[in-house]
C-alpha cells in the first residue's frame, strides 16, 4: 500500500496492520506532523483548545520489589533508613495545598510493597473521601492492582471493584513501559508481564473505571516494538464496551536516565525533539480510536511539547504540583497555572482547564 493510502487509511479511522504501521512510522517528520494535525482536528470537540489539569502526585510508598533498572526513587523493603509510607496527615497537607491552587484531584502512585494488600489500600481511599469528598483519586498503576490482587489472595475484578468501593476514580497508565516482555525482563525483571498489564485495563474497562495508557520509550527497546506497544493499545480500546470510558487518553514519554542503573548498563539514546514529535503523531495516527493525545512537557520541555501541539497532540497534561519518580532521574521542567496556560497560547491555542474525564472546569484558586 502506497504512504499516501496508509495515511488516508488512518485519518478515516481504520485500523492498520503491523505491516502498514511500520511504513507510517519510517515517514518523514513533517508528513506525520501534517496528517496527525488533521486528525485532530478531526477528533477533538474545539480544534483552536489545548486542555491542562491540575492535580498532585503524591508516592503513597517508595518501597518496591520491582526492580525495575529505570527508577531511582524506589527502595528495597529492609532500607529501613529511606522507606516510608505517607501518613494521613501528610496527605492532608499535600492535598490542603493542591486545592488552595485550584487542583481537584491527587494522583497516587507507590510501588509494589510486599506487605500492603487490598484492605491497606480501601482504608486509606475511604479515608481520604471522608475528609474531602470532592476529591478524585486517580489511584494506582496497572502493576499495583496486579500486585495488590496477588499479595491479598483476589482476582483483579475483585480488587478493582473494591477499589472503586473504596473511592478510586479512574485509573493511571503507569507501568505499561513498552508492552513487550523481552524488554520488560530486560528493565523491569519482577514487574508484571505486559499480558497482566493488558488484563488490569482490560477488566477496568468492563467495569467502567476510566484509565489511560501510557509508553516510555527510548531505552531499549526497537522501533518495531514501540510500534506493537501502540497497536496494543489500539486493540485494547476497541475491546472497550460500547458506552465505557475506556482509555481517555494516551502520554507518551521520552526516558529520563540521569544516574539510573539502566544507564549504567546501555547505551542510551540521546533525546531528539524531532523523534518525540514522530512518536507523538504516530500515536496519534495509529490510536485513532483514543481522542486525547497528551504532549509530555515534563520529560521534553516546553518547546518540544508546544510543537506536539500541532503534531497530534491536543492536551498538555497537569502541572504537577509534585512529581519524584521523573525529577529523580533528570526530569526538571517546571510550570505553574499560569505557565501552562502561557505556553499553549504561545503555541497558538486556547487553555481550557479539565478534569480527568476531560471535562471543563473553571481555573478558581483560593484567594483569586
Amino acid at each position: 500500500m502506497k504512504e499516501s493510502d496508509i495515511i488516508r487509511k488512518s485519518i478515516s479511522g481504520d485500523a492498520l496492520t503491523l505491516e502498514e504501521a511500520m511504513v507510517l512510522y519510517a515517514m518523514p517528520v513533517a508528513r506525520l506532523a501534517y496528517a496527525a494535525d488533521i486528525l485532530r482536528r478531526q477528533m477533538v470537540e474545539d480544534e483552536n483548545v489545548v486542555t491542562w489539569q491540575i492535580d498532585r502526585n503524591v508516592n503513597i510508598t517508595n518501597v518496591c520489589i520491582s526492580g525495575c533498572r529505570f527508577c531511582n526513587f524506589h527502595c528495597k523493603p529492609h532500607d529501613t533508613e529511606h522507606a516510608f509510607i505517607t501518613s494521613i496527615e501528610e496527605y492532608c497537607e499535600k492535598i490542603d495545598v493542591m486545592l488552595a491552587l485550584g487542583g481537584d484531584q491527587l494522583l497516587l502512585q507507590g510501588g509494589l510493597h510486599p506487605s500492603l494488600g487490598i484492605e491497606y489500600y480501601e482504608g486509606l481511599f475511604s479515608e481520604l473521601k471522608r475528609r474531602y469528598p470532592d476529591l478524585r483519586l486517580n489511584a494506582l498503576g496497572a502493576p499495583e492492582v496486579s500486585h495488590i490482587a496477588r499479595i491479598s489472595g483476589i482476582t483483579v475484578r475483585q480488587t478493582l471493584e473494591r477499589l472503586a468501593a473504596a473511592g478510586l476514580d479512574s485509573l493511571p497508565g503507569a507501568g505499561a513501559e513498552i508492552l513487550s516482555d523481552d524488554v520488560r525482563r530486560r528493565i523491569s525483571p519482577a514487574k508484571p508481564s505486559a499480558q497482566e498489564w493488558v488484563e488490569v485495563m482490560h477488566e477496568a474497562h468492563l467495569i467502567n473505571l476510566p484509565t489511560t495508557a501510557t509508553m516510555m520509550y527510548g531505552h531499549i527497546e526497537t522501533p518495531r516494538q514501540r510500534v506493537e506497544h501502540l497497536l496494543r493499545i489500539r486493540d485494547l480500546q476497541a475491546r472497550c464496551p460500547e458506552g465505557h470510558y475506556g482509555f481517555t487518553a494516551f502520554i507518551p514519554w521520552v526516558f529520563r536516565s540521569a544516574g539510573t542503573q539502566l544507564e549504567s548498563e546501555c547505551a542510551i539514546p540521546p533525546f531528539s525533539p524531532l523523534e518525540y514529535i514522530r512518536i507523538v503523531a504516530v500515536s496519534r495516527l495509529l490510536l485513532n480510536n483514543i481522542r486525547n493525545i497528551q504532549a509530555s512537557w515534563l520529560t521534553v520541555g516546553k518547546e518540544t511539547a508546544q510543537a506536539a501541539l500541532h503534531a497530534g497532540a491536543n492536551d498538555m497534561g497537569s502541572i504537577m504540583i509534585e512529581e519524584n519518580v521523573l525529577s529523580s532521574a533528570g526530569a526538571h521542567n517546571r510550570f505553574d497555572a499560569e505557565g501552562i496556560q502561557q505556553a499553549i497560547r504561545e503555541a497558538g491555542f486556547t487553555p481550557r482547564l479539565r478534569d480527568q474525564l476531560y471535562r471543563p472546569r473553571e481555573y478558581r484558586p483560593q484567594g483569586a
